[in-house]
């Protein structure tokens, strides 16, 4: 498959692409410096450019079988970078035809089925109060997609790490999951949902 995939020099969005071409898929990603991408790969296309380059978004999506993001912002200033970038995403998949998107959010981004704890609630406050503009700009995405007419599935998670992947995961809701999981299962599960339909329309909260 060809994969175009968004926030792939990040932490997480390097396990993705990494991933992605060792199943022998083909890779598009957009990066504002493609210096950062280190490995070289035959089926690595990287194009240069941010979210809110409309160009740069639609070249990475023409063409692709599946879109999968984990951008996230990169600060609390209330710049919406990331939702106002979905727009771009979604247009250009409308535009292209692409219609499976797969995208990351945190698990303070609520889901109807969600069975939050005191623990959990606690936490969503204190995100909420620590972090506003991140929370904030995360649920107009995650609003956009589920509006949207795509097949989309939004992948929640807990706190990330770096530790090696565990290949075991909690899938649910909050109240369901720990509250940890490796970057390297979480992009393995979003990898693996391309060609999936379980969770098709649904919001899964995975962990550890």
């Amino acid at each position: 498959m060809r994969l175009a995939i968004f926030g792939g020099t990040g932490k997480t969005g390097q396990h993705l692409v990494a991933q992605a071409l060792d199943a022998g898929h083909e890779v598009v990603a957009l990066a504002r410096t493609p210096s950062k991408f280190t490995l070289q790969n035959d089926k690595l296309t990287v194009v240069q450019g941010g979210v809110l380059d409309r160009n740069a978004v639609e070249q990475v999506i023409q063409g692709a079988d599946a879109v999968l993001s984990v951008l996230g912002p990169s600060s609390n200033k209330s710049e919406f970078t990331i939702s106002k970038g979905m727009d771009n995403i979604l247009a250009a998949m409308k535009a292209h035809d692409v219609q499976r998107l797969v995208i990351s959010a945190g698990a303070g981004v609520r889901d109807p089925q969600d069975k939050p704890g005191l623990i959990d609630r606690v936490a969503s406050v204190a995100l909420n109060i620590i972090s506003k503009n991140v929370v904030a700009d995360m649920k107009q995405v995650v609003e956009k997609v589920r509006a949207s007419d795509r097949d989309w599935t939004i992948v929640r998670v807990p706190m990330l790490t770096d530790q090696p992947a565990q290949g075991t995961l909690k899938v649910g809701y909050v109240g369901d999951i720990t509250p940890r999981i490796s970057r390297e299962d979480m992009a393995a599960f979003m990898l693996k949902q391309v060609e999936l339909s379980e969770h098709l329309h649904k919001a899964p909260a995975i962990s550890n």
